[in-house]
């Protein structure tokens, strides 16, 4: 007979969805665990307090520069009529630093839809918030050793530089207001159904980086990277969903390394596309400076806080804050735009072939998993992978996915060329001396 798992105190439940904790490199954690307490006491703040002087730095760089601009061009006269962009970006702000959606999931919608602001005006100025916000949580994700998925930035940003420039070339001045309002809030709709199918799979194995990377993985993600910079040509984010898609669904790399991988990819594709848009095209129109500059101060602190926040959130917390906004920006695009046949069709058709490029990138990715999986186990338990019942000793520090509400007294310690991942275990788990973890 199955033992009823114990409901959780209010603190646990509390505990699991909003402070599962950091995912952070061997060598920070090292250092918190080797921290001298005679240690100097710069030292002793720049390690114990890493996440606080990671957002201090860029906020401060930030500040001083907005600061000697607005009293020099006065820019407190902007705030009377733009102050909406600036409360509209305390949350974006925070969403783009704590999910796998840029600052413009919240952003583009809120002023094409809500205010009528013209898309190509709502995108550069995603662009260039994002350019300060974006590259802001970079820094911090880099300060504190967040884990990353560096092929993902590599491959993906060189795909995502050559998809921008040819979206802002050749493919956004083809399209119409409304189609690129309800192309936006479809494409967004259909990744919320990508996060609910990673997340009704709670019994699977997941990994801290792309598992056995080959050649063809490189082009995926370079193929990925191509349509997700023509989606922020477009709409200022894209490049963003369309690789915390990949690595998730397709090569099942961690929420906790997808999210802040998918905050330095756009944090670079940002800064291309803002570049293009002036130094190239010369095309910026001076309300999307405005915006700029009423919100700049306001997202160099919510987009590194968010990015700290939400590596401490559980998944399906992070999860739900899409869902939400995808929702509400798809029924907005329904109800305000000015509809014809053929656009609501369209933009019908996107979010069916969404749902069913999703399906089949999560079925894939079942089926990669199964087979690397089994390629291991063959290779003997351990070596590659181990598979234990309940019983034994496992390695906590190395845990990647931990959800006892979902564990069934069985492990898989999964060790790809010296990276070590575990999943699905039950509550009693041990530190153990032979458990090591290296990086590439």
């Amino acid at each position: 007979m199955t033992q009823a798992t114990p409901r959780r105190s209010p603190k646990e439940w509390f505990k699991k969805y909003f402070l599962e904790g950091q995912t952070l490199t061997s060598s920070q954690t090292k250092a918190l665990e080797n921290l001298d307490q005679n240690a100097p006491w710069y030292s002793k703040i720049i390690v114990k307090h890493r996440r606080v002087v990671g957002i201090l730095i860029p906020f401060t760089i930030v500040h001083f520069i907005w600061w000697s601009c607005a009293i020099r061009y006065n820019y407190w006269e902007l705030f009377p009529d733009r102050y909406f962009i600036t409360i509209t970006m305390v949350f974006g702000s925070l969403i783009a630093g704590m999910t796998s959606e840029g600052g413009s999931s919240v952003a583009f919608p809120v002023m094409t839809l809500a205010f009528q602001i013209s898309p190509s005006i709502a995108r550069d100025f995603s662009l260039m918030i994002q350019s300060v916000g974006m590259t802001a949580a970079a820094f911090t994700i880099f300060w504190m050793k967040i884990q990353l998925e560096w092929r993902s930035v590599i491959f993906c940003t060189t795909g995502g530089v050559l998809g921008m420039v040819i979206g802002l070339e050749f493919i956004d001045p083809n399209l119409t207001p409304p189609q690129k309002k309800m192309g936006f809030v479809s494409i967004w709709f259909a990744f919320a159904f990508a996060l609910f199918l990673l997340n009704v799979y709670h019994k699977r194995v997941t990994f801290k980086i792309i598992p056995e990377f080959t050649t063809w993985k490189a082009c995926t993600l370079l193929v990925t990277g191509v349509f997700g910079g023509i989606f922020s040509a477009i709409s200022g984010s894209g490049l963003d969903v369309c690789s915390f898609s990949i690595l998730t669904l397709l090569f099942r790399v961690s929420e906790k390394t997808a999210t802040p991988t998918s905050v330095v990819l756009m944090a670079v594709n940002t800064v291309v596309g803002f570049y293009w848009r002036q130094v190239m095209m010369q095309a910026i129109h001076i309300d999307s400076y405005q915006y700029l500059a009423v919100c700049a101060p306001i997202v160099v602190l919510g987009a590194p806080l968010g990015s700290v926040i939400g590596s401490h959130f559980h998944r399906q917390v992070l999860a739900s804050f899409n869902y939400l906004t995808d929702t509400v920006a798809l029924i907005s695009g329904f109800v305000i735009v000015k509809l014809d046949a053929t656009l609501v069709g369209v933009s019908i058709g996107i979010i069916a072939f969404g749902f069913v490029f999703f399906g089949l990138l999560c079925y894939f990715g079942h089926r990669l998993m199964g087979k690397i999986l089994k390629d291991w186990e063959d290779l003997g338990n351990n070596e590659r992978v181990t598979v234990t019942d309940g019983s034994s000793t496992r390695c906590k520090k190395d845990l990647n996915e931990y959800d006892e509400e979902h564990s069934q007294g069985m492990s898989y310690i999964v060790e790809n060329r010296g990276v070590i991942e575990t999943h699905e275990v039950n509550s009693n788990l041990e530190k153990s001396d032979s458990c090591y973890t290296t990086h590439f």
